[in-house]
């Protein structure tokens, strides 16, 4: 089990930076630089969250290797936290899901993000505003997932959460 704790890290850069301390089955810290500047709305929600311990004791709870680690969203019993009014998906920023980069997870609504977050750990087009897909005859534009930020530090504490032995909870 990982439980997560964020700390909000005051620089002098123009982009916010936060620490993830990682403990559990593994352990270690990851620094998260965010695109204020390319995903206002997202990164104000994210940093909401962040100053208000929202993520403290929260694990990573779907980790897929060559995809993606997804955390922000249950507790160590996975147990669900409450969260706030989901946000507007700004997947149209021009970032993308690529390896080591930070976005928002959501449900199949395109504005339906709240507090949960993954870091990719792949480079994952398909997850991109504007990929094309068909249904039939028709052909229509994906809404993506808004990418905010991306790991400065410590991807290879990402890289071997990825590699973490996971199994399948039913009706978690």
């Amino acid at each position: 089990m990982l439980f997560l704790t964020v700390l909000m890290r005051t620089t002098q850069a123009v982009n916010p930076q936060v620490t993830l301390q990682i403990a559990g089955g593994q352990s270690g810290t990851i620094v998260l630089e965010l695109y204020k500047d390319k995903a206002p709305i997202t990164v104000a929600n994210f940093l909401n969250y962040v100053q208000s311990g929202f993520y403290n004791g929260l694990i990573f709870h779907r980790v897929i290797e060559g995809f993606m680690v997804q955390g922000g969203g249950f507790d160590i019993d996975l147990n669900q936290k409450d969260t706030g009014p989901a946000v507007i998906n700004e997947s149209t920023n021009g970032l993308k899901n690529l390896y080591g980069k930070v976005a928002m997870a959501r449900t199949p609504h395109p504005h339906s993000a709240t507090a949960q977050f993954f870091i990719n750990h792949g480079d994952n087009d398909f997850l991109d505003f504007g990929q094309i897909a068909y249904s039939g005859q028709n052909a229509y534009f994906l809404a993506g997932y808004c990418v905010f930020g991306h790991v400065i530090s410590g991807m290879d504490v990402v890289d071997n959460i990825a590699e973490m032995e996971t199994g399948s909870v039913e009706n978690p």
